[in-house]
């Protein structure tokens, strides 16, 4: 019993596998099958078909029903994610306008202010400041 406790423990390799893939599936591989599981008519026929080509049950009956309802194009693998918004010529447009209306008003509030304080720092020193032309 001493010799076994004295021996190095084995440890097997670690096997490291790459990260899996989502599998896409084009719409004429998802045909072939359907019209190839419909002429499966002997017991374990179907089955040994969906394990040839590395399918699940489920992949068969998911594309039966799209068949179904007649989504052929819903046999095409969909790209995931948010669609991409086109954005039309006149929304960039009425974005730069309304950016620069921004920093055109913030200007204009800008010289008001620096107005407002030239006034007061005339009005504290006693310089008269010459009054601009009335328009009528």
């Amino acid at each position: 019993m001493a010799n076994v406790m004295s021996l190095p423990a084995v440890r097997p390799e670690t096997e490291v596998t790459e990260k899996a893939k989502r599998r896409r599936h084009s719409a004429e591989f998802k045909a072939r099958i359907l019209r190839e599981a419909e002429t499966c008519t002997q017991p374990g026929e179907l089955g040994a078909m969906l394990r040839r080509e590395g399918l699940y049950s489920s992949h068969l009956s998911t594309w039966r029903a799209q068949a179904a309802r007649g989504q052929i194009a819903a046999l095409e693998p969909k790209k995931r994610g948010p669609k991409a918004k086109v954005i039309d010529a006149r929304d960039r447009q009425i974005a730069d306008l309304e950016r620069s209306l921004a920093n055109a008003t913030r200007r204009a509030e800008r010289a008001e202010a620096l107005v407002e304080v030239q006034k007061k720092l005339s009005q504290l020193l006693g310089i008269a400041l010459p009054t601009p032309p009335e328009d009528t």
